[in-house]
C-alpha cells in the first residue's frame, strides 16, 4: 500500500532512556507524503496531538523495539 494523506496509521513513540515513559503504540493521521519517501503525521497521545514532519515506514511490528520513532500500517484482522 501507498500512503496517502488522510490514511489513519500506527505510530511508535520513541520514549525515554530512563524508562519513565515507555515506548507506545499511538494512532495517528498522515497529513503529508514527502517527497523523500517520509510523511507527516498528527500523532494522538493520550495528553494531547503531536505533528511529526518527518517519519519513516517500518516492517517491524507495531509497538516494537524495533519500530521505535516509525510509523506502520494497522493490522488487518
Amino acid at each position: 500500500m501507498k500512503p496517502s494523506v488522510g490514511r489513519i496509521v500506527h505510530y511508535t513513540s520513541l520514549g525515554d532512556s530512563e524508562g519513565k515513559f515507555p515506548s507506545e503504540l499511538h494512532a495517528a493521521l498522515i497529513t503529508r507524503v514527502n517527497d523523500d519517501g517520509t510523511v507527516a503525521l498528527k500523532v494522538f497521545y493520550t495528553v494531547g496531538i503531536f505533528d511529526m514532519l518527518r517519519v519513516e515506514r517500518t516492517n517491524e511490528v507495531a509497538g516494537s523495539a524495533a519500530a521505535r520513532g516509525m510509523w506502520t500500517w494497522p493490522e488487518r484482522v
